[in-house]
Parts: structure tokens; C-alpha cells; sequence
């Protein structure tokens, strides 16, 4: 009986086989490495997150939504209810509080556009000795606190202050005619004192990129500096100016420390309606009705200050380089 014959398997189509199913295998391996480097480099944004997201959420955004809450909820108790804001939409000094809050934001802030463009115009363009340490000295007042400002006004413009006494001692009067810090023109007056420098630096550095070629060739061609600042000055100057008033008319909405120090009793706006209800009062509850009042307004004019924002940082964009400015020249 003769054996049976041994099937002859072409010699290495069993290593090539094992070599393909190493190969893939190597490649599944791969591709696992590569989907799990993906997933890390995913997730670590995340886990960075993380723990500024938790401090944000414990300390704003937690006490903001007790203050919300606070503001539908009833001295009584009880279920959330709108009564609360009915019940300080109806009061006086909630509307008179509301419409000098208003005012005054916008008063200082027309003030502020005002003056801070006649000044950043002064130190950018008209060459005078100290100019450079003027436009330093902007930097640094940005840093001053407010109520500084204040007591600063009223050393020189107050009751007791120097301009009264120099009146007083000319005259012999028994009083200066100095009294207006304790009336909304004081606040007014200490508003746009302090807050145009927050107009100005924008101003300042969007007339750094002005080319003066521009201004030599207009004034060569006979415009007026009137003309000049209406027809190359200004257009530059807009988004700036727009964006620093929009500034500035959220950091008035929301002052505090001016309107205190100033002392002007009949001047309540809202911040200071706040503090009077939760400190003066203990309405807690009219207090967070006001408070969220405040944060509506507040968030929405940051919202239009962060449009104008973006709108003048495009606008500037195509300006920024000198080749830019010399080819729309």
C-alpha cells in the first residue's frame, strides 16, 4: 500500500501569508496608537479647562445665580414669582435711579468722546515739548482708582476746597461760589475727568498708524487743518472712537465710587440703589431685582462694545501695513 503523496505548498506562501496577517496587525496596532493620540490631544484642552471653568463657576457664576434666584423669590417665600420686579418697577426711586443712571452714562461719555479726541488730536499731532511723557502719563492714569479722582476735585472745587478759600480769602465772603460737586454736574465733571483717558489710548494708537505723508499732501494742497481732520483724521479715528465710548459708557453704567465720594445726595443711580436697599433698608430682594436690572444693561452695552470692537479692529486691519496706506493714498 503506498503512502499518500504529501501536498507540495509552494515554498514561502505560508511566511507571505503570516507576513500580511503581521501587517495588518501592525497596521490595526497603528491605528489604535494614532486613535488613541487623537482622543489625548482632544481631551487635553478639556482637562485644562477644567479647573478655571470649576473657579469661574464657584465664584461668579454660582452668587450670580443666587442673585438671580434671590430676585423671584418673595420675602414671604414661596414659589418663584415676578412680583418682586413688579413691585420695585413701580417705585419712584427705582425710575428716578434708572434715568440718572442713564443720563449720567451718557453725559460722561459724550464728554469723554469730546475731550479725549481734542487731546489725543493735541499730543498726536501737534508737536510740543513733554508731548511723549503726556502720552506715557495716559498709560499710567488708567491705573488710578476712581474715588482718587474725587477726593482730588474736591480738595480744589468742595466746600472747604482750595478754589472756595482763595474766593473767600479775595473777597471776605463767608462762602465760595464753588458748590457744584454735590449736584450730578460734580459727578459728571468727576466721570469724564477720570474716564477719558480710557478714550484716549485707542485714539493715540490709531493715530500712530496714520502716515504723515497723508497730512503733508493735503495741507500742500491747500485744506485747512479743519478740513484735514475732517477728511484723513477722522475716518482713522472712528472705529477707535467708537469703541472707547462704548467702553466707557459700560464702565459709567456701572460707577459706584464716584457718586459716593462726590457726596451728591440727590443723585442715585443704580449701583448706589443696590447698596441702598441691601445695606440701608435690608430689602434683599429689591436689591437683587436691581442688581439684575443693572447686569441686563451692562451685559447688553458689553455685547455693543465688543461689536464695535470687532468692527474696528476689521476696519483696521487693511490699514495696518505701510503699503496698504501708501497704495490708498
Amino acid at each position: 500500500m503506498s503512502r499518500p503523496e504529501t501536498l507540495a505548498l509552494p515554498q514561502g506562501a505560508g511566511s507571505g501569508a503570516g507576513d500580511r496577517g503581521t501587517g495588518t496587525s501592525a497596521e490595526s496596532q497603528g491605528l489604535g496608537s494614532r486613535n488613541a493620540e487623537s482622543r489625548a490631544a482632544r481631551l487635553s484642552p478639556l482637562l485644562w479647562a477644567l479647573p478655571p471653568l470649576a473657579a469661574l463657576a464657584l465664584v461668579f457664576l454660582y452668587p450670580l445665580a443666587l442673585v438671580v434666584r434671590q430676585s423671584f423669590t418673595d420675602e414671604e417665600g414661596g414659589p418663584p414669582s415676578t412680583a418682586p420686579y413688579a413691585q420695585v418697577f413701580a417705585e419712584a426711586s427705582f425710575r428716578d435711579a434708572l434715568g440718572n443712571t442713564v443720563l449720567i452714562a451718557v453725559g460722561a461719555t459724550a464728554g469723554c468722546l469730546l475731550l479725549g479726541f481734542v487731546l489725543a488730536l493735541v499730543i498726536a499731532f501737534v508737536p510740543f515739548p513733554g508731548s511723549r511723557v503726556l502720552s506715557r502719563f495716559v498709560d499710567v492714569f488708567l491705573a488710578f482708582p476712581s474715588f482718587l479722582i474725587t477726593l482730588a476735585l474736591l480738595f480744589v472745587y468742595g466746600t472747604a476746597g482750595l478754589a472756595n478759600g482763595l474766593w473767600t480769602d479775595a473777597t471776605g465772603a463767608a462762602a465760595g461760589p464753588f458748590a457744584f460737586l454735590h449736584t450730578p454736574w460734580g459727578v459728571l465733571l468727576a466721570e469724564i475727568t477720570y474716564f477719558t483717558p480710557f478714550v484716549m489710548r485707542p485714539l493715540l494708537a490709531a493715530f500712530s498708524q496714520v502716515e504723515t505723508g497723508q497730512l503733508e499732501a493735503a495741507a500742500s494742497l491747500g485744506a485747512r487743518p479743519a478740513r484735514i481732520v475732517r477728511k484723513v483724521i477722522w475716518p482713522e479715528a472712528l472705529p477707535s472712537l467708537a469703541a472707547g465710548g462704548a467702553l466707557v459708557l459700560v464702565l459709567t453704567l456701572n460707577e459706584f465710587g464716584i457718586v459716593l465720594f462726590t457726596g451728591a445726595k440727590d443723585v442715585v443711580t443704580l449701583p448706589v440703589l443696590v447698596y441702598t436697599k441691601a445695606i440701608l433698608d435690608g430689602d434683599y430682594t429689591g436689591a437683587c431685582v436691581v442688581a439684575v436690572v443693572n447686569i441686563v444693561l451692562s451685559v447688553a452695552l458689553y455685547a455693543l462694545y465688543r461689536t464695535v470692537a470687532a468692527r474696528a479692529g476689521g476696519a483696521r486691519t487693511p490699514t495696518t501695513g505701510g503699503a496698504g496706506r501708501r497704495a490708498r493714498a
